[in-house]
């Protein structure tokens, strides 16, 4: 059996029932899982392990609801920097297919690492191009060598411009082999039990690029097996929604209404054209979000109703998106950005009488405001709802041992002190001090501690040399 204590946190963020901020906090660990949570001078005095967390504020481990790991090999691609959604992924296809397995394990432990410097310790994964060799199992094994918790998805294109879809021909997958090959993964891999470090999510990946048929026949297999998420792309831009009407008569929700796509165990990427009612859906299938403000930004997609989900009851969760998307795996730059762009829309809605929204005469209401806590619970308790897990998300006796902490003592955070915990997300994003998983720590003192990085960092740029040029 091994214990840690962590001691003496400027604030101990726990995001408990009661969002409680314990000064002087700390927690003690037994076998991966909080055993206590509280002053520091009512926990046990020693442990395996000792963490002074003085001068920092720790909290839960952020949940990253939406990602493309192997999209780190081809960040700010010449070809593709001013382009929209459609384009934007034709001038990527063919370089995501010839993603070897090498590469893929490279690029997936180089995002992985990334993220968990940003305080993340939970990662889904949405993959979906399975040529040149790769396959999920070897982003599974890569998640494992870093050591973060990893849902994995066996994703899919099924539908090539031929059919009327998107992406070339040559880089889609016969339904049968997609439908045997997610049967595989999941008996090979899932672990729906408590504190599981791999589960298996099945994310066919879009309304443009996989037919009807695929998303039924997914969705059933999912259903067979215990917590199996699915997951796709939708409404991410107005492009899509004119896909979908003209081809299927229906918005993107009403087709995947059609499909049997709404559900506790369904999650959308983006969201971002939507009107009330399908945000009414949203919540009474308890449908969930995962929100990607920097990839909707860099694309020009949109921004997603992120207050209007809350509001409603509809489970949200921060997504990074693809490294070619939005060119960072940081999690605390995204928490960052969705509370600006949320506060963006509420300016940029119509003026309800001759006043604008935004005049000193008439000011925001408190409840208007998404504030800095309010995207801190999205990134954490919020991602853990989406990718139904209640065992992360939050600080307390029996929840998994994921957290992180930020060094207050830096001069992007100097004159914070006033309100830590908020200057963490209004000022400039940091890189995690520690960042600890299921009890091991993952990041020490600002460095990666399981994996050596500077080698395999020269290897990821060969390999994305070779991407790029063939060579």
């Amino acid at each position: 059996m091994s214990t840690m204590l962590v001691k003496d946190a400027e604030v101990l963020v726990t995001m408990d029932d009661e969002r409680r901020e314990i000064a002087g906090g700390g927690l003690f660990v037994r076998d991966g899982f909080i055993e206590q949570v509280g002053l520091t001078d009512e926990l046990p005095a020693a442990a395996d392990r000792v963490l002074d967390m003085s001068g920092q504020v720790v909290l839960p481990g952020f949940v990253n609801t939406h990602h493309h790991l192997g999209q780190t090999l081809t960040r700010a691609l010449p070809a593709a920097q001013d382009l929209n959604l459609f384009p934007w992924l034709q001038a990527h296809y063919r370089v995501w297919a010839k993603i070897t397995p090498e590469a893929t394990r490279t690029s997936t432990i180089v995002g992985l690492a990334e993220s968990a410097l940003s305080g993340c310790t939970t990662m889904f994964d949405h993959s979906h191009i399975w040529k040149s060799g790769s396959k999920v199992d070897h982003q599974i094994a890569a998640a494992e060598e870093i050591g973060v918790r990893f849902h994995a998805s066996r994703g899919s294109l099924s539908l090539g411009e031929s059919d009327g879809g998107l992406p070339p021909d040559d880089v889609t997958e016969d339904e049968d082999f997609i439908l045997a090959d997610c049967q595989r993964v999941v008996e090979e891999y899932h672990d729906a039990g408590k504190g599981s470090m791999v589960r298996i999510v099945l994310s066919p990946c879009s309304p443009f690029s996989v037919t009807a048929d695929l998303l039924k026949n997914t969705a059933e297999l999912a259903r067979q097996y215990d917590s199996v998420g699915l997951h796709t792309h939708l409404a991410e831009t107005l492009d899509e929604e004119q896909y979908t009407l003209e081809r299927y008569g229906l918005r993107p929700v009403q087709w995947m209404e059609n499909v049997n796509w709404l559900g506790n165990d369904v999650w959308f990427a983006h969201a971002v054209h939507v009107n009330d009612d399908e945000i009414g859906q949203f919540a009474a299938t308890g449908t969930g979000v995962a929100h990607c403000p920097n990839s909707n930004m860099r694309l020009a997609s949109g921004i997603a109703p992120v207050k209007a989900y809350c509001d409603a009851g509809v489970n949200v969760g921060i997504g990074v998106d693809g490294s070619a998307s939005s060119d960072a795996s940081h999690l605390l730059l995204e928490v960052r950005q969705a509370m600006y762009l949320a506060r963006l829309k509420m300016a940029l809605r119509p003026p309800e009488g001759p006043m604008t929204v935004l005049s000193t005469s008439h000011p925001l209401r408190r409840d208007e405001w998404v504030t800095a806590r309010d995207a801190i619970e999205i990134g954490t308790r919020g991602g853990a709802a989406v990718l139904g897990r209640d065992d992360i998300g939050h600080l307390v006796p029996g929840m998994c041992a994921d957290f992180f902490s930020i060094d207050l003592n830096t001069i992007d955070l100097a004159g914070g002190m006033a309100d830590p915990v908020a200057a963490l997300i209004f000022c400039a994003p940091q890189k995690a001090k520690y960042t600890v998983v299921n009890g091991e720590i993952i990041v020490e003192d600002g460095q990666i501690a399981t994996v050596e990085m500077s080698s395999l960092l020269e290897e990821h740029q060969r390999h994305a040399q070779e991407l790029l040029t063939g060579e």
